[in-house]
């Protein structure tokens, strides 16, 4: 703990400390300002970056940008978003094929972690524990703690690799054991750092663990963030989970996290929702009231120039068409990176977490920052988390791709 000044604690643990992976980042960028970019990896990086490692930005969706008029970046919007807005993101979300049988509400987020955060606060209590799987992104801790809540997390994988359905079940009983409510966040597909996406089978093993809670006074919102779903694979093969959202107990609250940032390549102008499938109109309708009261207390009014654009692509065929032949583009790109590299990890014998898609793949290891700081001595940057580490293949090229792999085995090897 740090001492505080005039700030309070508030259960903060550290406050100030440098964030691991924009310094791991920064480090890189000293190496690569001193030996050259042709003689240095970075793998740190979140973003999908082309072959000469600039940032990809969707053409199609500058267009659109450009085709703005003055009032749609200065006016106000109003607080859940514009209503045009909040109807795009649930055919950006379902496609031309709605849920049945539910009822879809939306808002406007500051990106997908403000879905996050909204969740976590409007569907658990103060001091509340939600779960998460021991792998994931490391922001849901600090949201969840900035708002008086905790992570427990679940085993995701078993010694088979396999999604651990037997750590999900006993993570979740000893939470409903302490208290009535709680919110779980599947990040699937593409997961977030380690490119798993959950199967048919997962869902089934999940769905079926919520369901042994009807009738016992628990409430359950299922979290899903999609951050990666439009980077992932075939745009409907990749969604056939949605269909099993639509018609779950009353007692779970299915919710979507979207975000705009990697699909639409629209990462700093903040946009995202938060959607649910309720059961009921009631539920439907508390979700608005709640969210309308979310929102006004925590970012107010939100970037209408990227809602209107989201607006316009969505209601736009032919525009829609255009924007989802260049992402196509990229990603295929990205999926031969990473199929590269777990072909190359096989060839070196290196172990990885189960990859499907994605940005990330991750390495278990047992000596994750001594394992860096080595790779870091071989001119090549990742970042060390957990119990492994990260690397980046949205922002790596095919080479860098092949040669990443053995010089990896070769740090933990020595670590």
């Amino acid at each position: 703990m740090c001492e505080m000044i005039m700030a309070q604690q508030n259960g903060r643990k550290t406050i100030g400390a440098p964030d691991k992976l924009f310094g791991v980042s920064s480090k890189a960028k000293a190496r690569i300002a001193e030996k050259g970019k042709e003689n240095v990896i970075d793998s740190t990086i979140g973003v999908l970056l082309n072959d000469e490692g600039k940032l990809v930005v969707l053409e199609s969706v500058m267009e659109c940008i450009r085709s703005l008029q003055p009032e749609d970046y200065a006016a106000y919007a109003p607080i859940l978003g514009l209503p045009e807005y909040r109807e795009a993101v649930k055919k950006a979300v379902f496609l031309d094929d709605m849920p049945e049988g539910v009822f879809v509400e939306s808002c406007y987020t500051p990106g997908g972690t403000g879905s996050i955060r909204n969740a976590i606060s409007a569907y658990t209590a103060f001091g509340d524990k939600i779960l998460v799987s021991d792998w994931h992104w490391n922001p849901y801790n600090l949201i969840a703690s900035e708002i008086g809540r905790s992570v427990s997390t679940y085993r995701l994988f078993n010694e088979k690799l396999k999604f651990d359905s037997k750590s999900f079940e006993t993570e979740l009983a000893a939470i409903l054991a302490e208290q009535d409510e709680t919110l779980i966040i599947i990040n699937t597909p593409a997961h977030n750092p380690t490119g798993y996406t959950f199967t048919e089978e997962d869902w089934n093993q999940v769905l079926a663990v919520l369901d042994t809670y009807e009738g016992k006074g628990k409430k359950i919102a299922l979290l899903v963030d999609i951050a990666y779903l439009d980077f992932s694979g075939d745009a409907v093969e990749y969604r056939f989970f949605l269909k099993k959202l639509a018609g779950l107990p009353a007692h779970i609250l299915p919710l979507i996290a979207f975000s705009a940032s990697k699909g639409y390549t629209m990462y700093g102008m903040r946009c995202g929702a938060l959607l649910c499938m309720a059961q009921t109109a009631e539920v439907a309708k508390e979700f608005v009231d709640v969210m309308s009261v979310e929102c006004r207390a925590s970012w107010s009014n939100g970037n209408r120039a990227a809602m209107k654009v989201l607006a316009n692509i969505v209601e736009d065929p032919a525009l829609m068409a255009k924007v989802t032949e260049e992402r196509e583009h990229y990603l295929q790109i990205l999926r031969r990176r990473g199929a590269i590299f777990m072909e190359e990890a096989e060839k070196a014998g290196l172990t990885a977490c189960p990859y499907d898609s994605g940005f990330f793949i991750t390495i278990p290891c047992e000596k994750p920052e001594a394992a860096g700081e080595l790779l870091q001595e071989m001119d090549i940057f990742c970042i060390p988390m957990g119990r492994g580490i990260r690397v980046s293949v949205a922002s790596n090229t095919e080479d860098e791709c092949r040669v990443m792999p053995a010089k990896i085995k070769e740090a933990i090897t020595k670590a």
